[in-house]
């Protein structure tokens, strides 16, 4: 049942901890039920450990931080659509082909320029341990 602002009366939330309750629930499902955001949260987790390791700039962190977000938030958004379209029909139908197909897209794009990015940030501090170690 939807209300004068379109909005179904019974997902208001009545106050901001009811908010938070419901994002974290949203965060929890996510995490338990896609693959794919679990493959990059421990990625990310990886990076992280490996900022720890090579000491990180203040900036360097916030930068990384940026690029683990873009890739998550892009994931997340994937999943939503991805399970909107299967709602709407499990029929095959090319619009919705169109928007899964896009959504993974974006999420492909957002992956690899992260990878990029990551990588140029990262790989002078890996090369600095590496000549600290006298290994190149």
């Amino acid at each position: 049942m939807a209300t004068e602002n379109n909005k179904n009366k019974f997902y208001i939330p009545v106050n901001w901890f009811s908010s938070l309750k419901i994002a974290l629930v949203g965060l929890f499902l996510i995490i338990k039920n896609e693959r794919n955001f679990k493959i990059q949260l421990v990625i990310a987790t990886l990076v992280g450990v490996l900022g720890l390791l090579l000491n990180y700039s203040h900036q360097d962190w916030i930068n990384v931080g940026f690029l683990v977000c873009l890739v998550l938030i892009s994931e997340a958004f994937n999943s939503v659509i991805e399970a909107l379209s299967d709602t709407i029909s499990q029929e095959y139908r090319v619009n919705i082909k169109y928007a899964k197909d896009v959504a993974a897209g974006a999420v492909l794009i957002s992956s690899i320029t992260s990878a990029l990015a990551g990588t140029i940030i990262i790989m002078p501090y890996i090369l600095r341990f590496l000549r600290e170690q006298n290994i190149i």
